[in-house]
């Protein structure tokens, strides 16, 4: 991959898009991780304002603190970035004591966390004009579905939706990101328990995009070892459990004759 040439596409394409839109910049959702420090990045990258924002919710201090570093280089590195962090653990408690409690299983309350975020980055972007970019990649977004409908999947625009995981780690060595941040683990952030993505998907990304690969070529998987027919077996199965994410809200359409 031409990482360079990819980033200046990405750039050009964010600019080309806000100006038609008439929009002032963009309202990123910071969170520590991989995704949401090149989404940044390059939205920094088009000399547009920018607020990154980071959103806590009972995080551990360990993401606390690569969001706040990854933060503090964008606002050293562009002048156009204004850092925010909104602490919604309070917000959060409130929805905990309002729900009842039969409901408020992991699942549901980890969603809940991601749509509380989603809300957060819309108020900003409506005060000021600002488009809000995803930052998911294609693995995710079109693979496994791997984000929470109306959550972080409730966005704009999505930059990084066709680049691989891989992909989105080699624009991040490019872009100079946080050694700290290519390092860590992925994870949503979402769980108290701070489970990584893989812990979840039951394979690595690197695994994922083998299978998704496959899964698109139509390969024979009696040549697979058993491992790789594991993944794509969790790949096929989250990809079909997930397909309600991927496309557009169902219609129904009347009939013409019973108009």
């Amino acid at each position: 991959m031409q990482t360079e040439k990819v980033c200046e596409f990405i750039v050009d394409w964010l600019i080309d898009y806000s100006r038609h839109a008439g929009t002032k910049g963009f309202v990123v959702g910071v969170s520590g991780g991989i995704d949401s420090a090149v989404t940044s990045t390059l939205c920094a990258r088009t000399g547009m304002q920018v607020l990154a924002v980071d959103m806590p919710i009972y995080q551990p201090q360990s993401q606390m603190e690569l969001s706040a570093r990854h933060i503090a280089w964008l606002e050293a590195s562009f002048t156009q970035v204004q850092g925010v962090r909104v602490d919604l653990t309070s917000a959060f408690q409130a929805v905990e004591n309002t729900l009842p409690r039969d409901i408020q299983d992991d699942l549901t309350m980890a969603n809940t966390r991601s749509r509380l975020r989603m809300l957060t980055l819309y108020a900003f972007a409506a005060h000021h004009g600002m488009l809000v970019p995803g930052t998911g990649n294609k693995i995710e977004d079109f693979g496994v579905g791997f984000f929470t409908k109306y959550g972080d999947g409730g966005v704009d625009i999505a930059p990084i939706a066709d680049l691989m995981k891989s992909e989105v780690y080699a624009l991040g060595r490019h872009l100079g990101v946080v050694q700290e941040i290519m390092d860590v683990p992925p994870t949503d952030g979402l769980w108290a328990d701070s489970r990584s993505d893989q812990d979840q998907l039951g394979a690595s990304y690197t695994e994922l995009e083998q299978a998704m690969q496959f899964a698109e070529q139509g390969g024979d998987p009696s040549f697979l070892s058993d491992r790789e027919r594991e993944v794509l077996d969790i790949y096929t199965k989250l990809h079909a459990k997930n397909r309600h994410k991927m496309e557009p809200i169902p219609v129904a359409v009347i009939p013409g004759h019973l108009r």
